[in-house]
């Protein structure tokens, strides 16, 4: 972040406050941060608490110069290698929706190409209301990064989503952006990971071992290059990252009805999650005791998710764990389920099992190509399968037919 320019917008929420942090991490780091307040924001902080850290002016004026700066929104605009907002109100969403630049910070935004970054902050009714949905969503299409906010008690004293994401986590956002560029700006991926549940009476289910790790790291980083992420998720053994439209699920039928909702309109679909192949035939609606003798369950088979996408046109990337026959068994999904690009990797393989930070795989492509990767990071594996979906976007590559 040595040297990079950010632009860091306050506008006029209680969590303003917490931007200070933000600041200070982001000077830390050796970044050159130029603050631009909105009027309310100078309500809860001043601009003196930005100049103190960032020591650099704060723009609070939409027709004040600085001796560097020619037409201020303008100058920080175009050298901005990124722009964050934090907090960012309802109006101030709204605004940026619509392209309204009344002050400084709307015409820095229509001023500059750098990726943007936005981190709500407002009551959870305002989040959720019909007119901040629709706001959120023409952002998202425009390819601006708009972070979920996160849960908690607000200033009002009421409990939900609407609290400003914390600034370390704003802070790996910015840092993920500036590392990674925009290679996947305005795209919309959709990301599973995890394990499903289907259950045999309602305590007990049937799972498997699967922690999500490797599909966290594909929506961290696809959202570090800019896309929409859309995370359709089963268990998981860690947290869900900032930035992401999460939608967790239980069942893998569940997750075969949220990942057709969710590829409408997207752009590229990578199926790390392990959905439960079987369910139980009929669960039992209360729980089973475990009596003297044996239990017997019948399985049924559940829907084959990917292959029932054969005919999506975006991007597929698909997974293959497996134990045994790695290659011949991921060629021949990669022609049943009509995918781009099958990720192999051996369960079994010291540092590639279920739970572990590494990985160890092979690409499968639909033309024949297979390419071995060594034992790497989880994070690192993500990168090179987003490296693969950015190329097929630029020049897209006709899945295979059975």
């Amino acid at each position: 972040m040595n040297g990079r320019n950010v632009v860091l917008g306050v506008t006029g929420s209680i969590a303003a406050y917490k931007a200070v942090a933000l600041a200070s991490a982001l000077v830390k780091a050796g970044a050159l941060v130029d603050v631009v307040m909105t009027g309310a924001a100078q309500r809860f902080v001043t601009p003196l608490s930005f100049q103190a850290i960032t020591h650099r002016p704060v723009v609070t004026d939409l027709w004040a110069g600085g001796e560097d700066l020619e037409i201020g929104h303008v100058t920080l605009g175009r050298r901005a290698d990124v722009v964050v907002i934090a907090p960012a109100t309802a109006d101030t969403i709204a605004r940026l929706a619509h392209g309204l630049a009344g002050d400084a910070l709307g015409t820095t935004v229509l001023a500059t190409d750098a990726p943007i970054i936005v981190a709500p902050a407002m009551e959870p009714r305002m989040w959720s209301n019909a007119a901040t949905v629709a706001n959120v969503a023409i952002l998202r299409q425009r390819g601006i990064l708009v972070l979920e906010p996160d849960v908690g008690r607000l200033a009002s004293g009421y409990k939900g989503r609407g609290r400003m994401p914390e600034p370390d986590a704003i802070f790996d956002v910015v840092s993920g952006v500036l590392a990674r560029g925009v290679s996947l700006r305005g795209r919309i991926v959709v990301v599973t990971a995890g394990g499903t549940r289907e259950p045999i009476d309602p305590v007990r289910f049937i799972g498997n071992h699967s922690s999500g790790k490797m599909g966290i790291a594909l929506a961290e980083a696809a959202r570090d290059r800019g896309a929409s992420v859309i995370l359709v998720h089963g268990a998981l053994s860690v947290q869900v990252p900032a930035g992401v439209d999460a939608r967790p699920v239980g069942t893998t039928r569940e997750m075969a009805d949220a990942i057709h909702a969710a590829v409408e309109g997207a752009d590229a679909l990578i199926m790390a999650a392990a959905p439960a192949d079987f369910r139980v035939a009929r669960a039992a609606d209360q729980k089973i005791k475990r009596g003297a003798g044996s239990m017997s369950l019948e399985l049924v088979a559940n829907p084959d998710i990917l292959a029932s996408l054969a005919s999506w046109p975006g991007v597929k990337i698909g997974f293959a764990a497996e134990t045994t026959d790695l290659i011949a068994n991921a060629r021949s999904k990669v022609a049943a389920k009509r995918v781009h690009m099958i990720v192999a990797n051996d369960v079994t393989a010291e540092g590639s099992g279920f739970g572990a930070d590494t990985n160890e795989v092979a690409f499968i492509f639909a033309d024949g190509r297979v390419e071995p990767r060594p034992l790497e990071t989880k994070r690192a594996v993500a990168d090179a399968i987003l490296d693969v979906v950015a190329s097929a976007l630029q020049q897209p590559v006709e899945p295979s037919t059975p």
